[in-house]
């Protein structure tokens, strides 16, 4: 896969998640979770944007701090604005990311892997807890985007 390839990708399901945080009433998003004590999908959301971000930060400088988890935005206005800015910055600086970059073993908080490995893992990371959005969603009689609409 080329990197313009994967930068596809990645804004695919980055646009497929906003649909679906955009989807949740705004009294049920940070409260509503179909299977205590598992978390809120804007809890989720809030890992989700961090994760994203931590992984565009290491590609472009080869630094992978841990996110600070409690500044995670705390109502839907502030979780799309935060997304939607993310993305814009995702399409706008990935090009700045030096293909070699792909290849360099990084230590992430949870551990050391290649770069590659990390990119994947934000997009993986992503899918998995908007699965989880979509089984909340319709535990609230809401139909969820259609994920093959990306």
């Amino acid at each position: 896969m080329t990197t313009e390839g994967f930068l596809q990708h990645w804004l695919g399901h980055r646009a497929l998640t906003r649909r679906v945080i955009a989807a949740f009433p705004e009294d049920q998003l940070f409260t509503f979770t179909a299977a205590p004590p598992m978390r809120t999908f804007g809890e989720l959301g809030g890992e989700l944007h961090f994760v994203s971000e931590m992984t565009l930060v290491g590609l472009l400088t080869g630094e992978w701090p841990e996110p600070d988890w409690s500044a995670a935005p705390k109502d839907k206005a502030s979780l799309l604005e935060a997304w939607d800015a993310l993305s814009a910055r995702i399409e706008q600086d990935f090009a700045k990311v030096d293909p070699a970059v792909f290849g360099t073993v990084s230590s992430l908080p949870w551990g050391q892997m290649p770069a590659w490995v990390a990119a994947i893992y934000a997009v993986d990371n992503e899918i998995h807890h908007r699965g989880q959005g979509y089984v909340y969603l319709r535990s609230l009689g809401i139909e969820p985007p259609a994920f093959y609409e990306r």
